[in-house]
């Protein structure tokens, strides 16, 4: 219950920094499948408003050659994560340090951003770090890219495991235009948000390239994506698993 009840004091902490109106949520305390019982999720629903509609940025990016940037810092923040629940069984530990005026500060900076048409597109970095993100963006509209993060390595002092599967907050990718690639990064520096150029798209490769790591061919990427239900639940049959 003290989990439970800090998780809801820093969701209000949050929403009043923020400026974000909450208009409904949801507990779940007691669900679970069989014997297994589900983490204790507390979920809030909130409401923002776009001015205009043709500047909302998909999460994932469409052209050919762009470059891809991550805003924010990766620290050693494994505890709780993805990995460390795939990998070790283990969820205990430290969560991701929460920073509002940070968060705030990236806020402002994508909304100026989106308006002016700086960026492409964007995907926020939470379960599963910046692996799960870049899947999840070469997926979106079928476009692979080329990664590296040698450069995010040496500024943040992480290891590579570190700077693939890290959960920590603040962060963000985002896909850009080379022709509005000086006005980003300008916009970056002006607002405080470090930033790091970590890719670039590529369509004709099909493929999520990262160096020293592999290179995933969207196909395999989609099929591993789309079969993880079905395989924990069983095939779908008449829309129910």
């Amino acid at each position: 219950m003290w989990q439970f009840a800090e998780a809801v004091t820093g969701l209000a902490d949050g929403c009043v920094t923020l400026e974000i109106p909450v208009t409904g949520g949801n507990v779940s305390l007691y669900n679970q499948t069989g014997s297994t019982p589900i983490q204790p999720t507390p979920v809030v629903a909130v409401m923002g408003v776009i001015d205009e509609v043709a500047r909302r940025l998909p999460s994932g990016w469409q052209d050919d050659g762009e470059n891809i940037y991550l805003l924010g810092t990766t620290g050693l923040e494994l505890d709780g994560s993805i990995w460390a629940d795939a990998l070790h069984g283990h969820l205990g530990g430290m969560p991701p340090a929460v920073d509002l005026v940070r968060e705030k500060a990236l806020a402002g900076l994508l909304h100026h951003a989106a308006r002016d048409g700086l960026v492409t597109s964007a995907h926020d970095l939470s379960s599963g770090g910046l692996i799960q993100s870049l899947t999840e963006s070469c997926l979106r509209r079928h476009v692979g890219a080329r990664v590296w993060l040698g450069e995010v390595m040496e500024r943040d002092g992480i290891d590579l495991v570190t700077a693939l599967f890290s959960e920590s907050q603040t962060r963000v990718i985002v896909s850009v235009a080379r022709e509005d690639d000086v006005k980003f990064r300008g916009l970056c520096e002006g607002r405080g948000v470090p930033v790091a150029r970590i890719g670039v798209t590529d369509a004709p490769g099909m493929a999520l390239d990262i160096t020293d790591v592999a290179s995933f061919s969207l196909e395999k990427l989609h099929e591993l994506h789309e079969s993880t239900i079905p395989a924990v639940l069983g095939p779908v049959v008449g829309g129910h698993a």
